[in-house]
């Protein structure tokens, strides 16, 4: 029986996922690997037992690297295929939302980024565990930002602007919350317009709300947003700059359990999750091993 050939590269492609940009990726990677030597694949989604399918395909073929072509949704769920594993993930933007994508300096330009997943550069990723059986590698939100996925996925507007439509439409009718934070070193009631359980820095609009983040620090960051006004969101869009740190209390920890007083919008890694009013999350250290560009800035990881 002759064996298989060696599988370098499996290409996990998400038919589903949102954006304005329907990039053909099948036909551009096909493209791209004709004056190439490896030996390449491209699974696709089809929305039943997607979870399962990649796992069975990873043990059959054992890839060399695997590479997630859809948005944020898309990118967690390869990731939780692969946690602890040796194999390292790519990421092709193919989602409404590209948030991971951003912040990890993936190309825009579609053969830049796949030049990036032959050449680039192995980063370590922590990935936070969301109650019990969720992982969070990005961002995940309780209240104002979860309610504005909820709205945008449901829409056709895509973009930074129909994201910031959404964003004053819903701002304009937000009411805090009264939230328990509880960690390791403390435990603090306040009212809050929403708590972000931030692994990284930016959402994908370019929007810094953790300038403290660190994929790779084995911690991560509760950004506590007290009070937030159009004026802020203005300038956080269009100059990508943080909250007013007035606004904005962020509690460094590994550990978290965030009750709120009534059911608040919940949404992770961009996944719109429903409604709780208890999440917790605890850290785990270097559990992901992510192709990133050489261009990607070491000072802005822990190595």
């Amino acid at each position: 029986m002759v064996p298989s050939p060696k599988l370098d590269i499996l290409f996990i492609l998400n038919p589903r996922s949102g954006g304005i940009d329907k990039t053909n990726w099948e036909k551009i990677i096909a493209g791209y690997f004709k004056t190439h030597s490896y030996q390449i694949e491209i699974f696709i989604l089809t929305g039943k037992d997607d979870a399962v399918q990649i796992n069975d395909k990873i043990k059959k073929d054992s890839p060399q690297k695997i590479v997630a072509v859809g948005g944020d949704g898309t990118v967690s769920l390869v990731a939780q295929q692969l946690l602890h594993s040796s194999i390292p993930m790519g990421i092709l933007r193919g989602g409404s939302a590209n948030a991971m994508a951003t912040d990890l300096k993936i190309p825009e330009n579609n053969f830049a980024a796949l030049d990036t997943i032959l050449k680039g550069s192995i980063q370590k990723c922590d990935v936070i565990k969301i109650n019990e059986n969720e992982i969070s590698i990005h961002l995940s939100d309780l209240g104002l930002n979860a309610k504005i996925v909820k709205y945008f996925h449901q829409s056709s507007i895509h973009g930074m602007w129909g994201y910031a439509r959404f964003f004053i439409k819903i701002l304009l009718r937000a009411k805090p919350v009264l939230a328990n934070i509880s960690t390791d070193e403390k435990e603090v009631k306040m009212k809050i317009f929403m708590i972000v359980i931030a692994n990284a820095k930016k959402y994908g609009t370019g929007a810094i709300i953790n300038p403290e983040g660190l994929i790779d620090d084995g911690k991560f960051e509760l950004v506590v947003v007290r009070k937030i006004s159009i004026l802020e969101m203005i300038k956080m869009f269009l100059n990508s700059k943080p909250f007013n740190p007035k606004n904005v209390q962020i509690i460094q920890t590994t550990k978290a359990v965030i009750s709120t007083k009534r059911k608040t919008d919940f949404q992770i890694d961009g996944e719109y999750e429903g409604k709780t009013n208890k999440v917790s999350a605890q850290i785990i250290p270097s559990a992901l091993n992510i192709i990133v560009p050489d261009l990607y800035d070491a000072e802005e990881s822990h190595v």
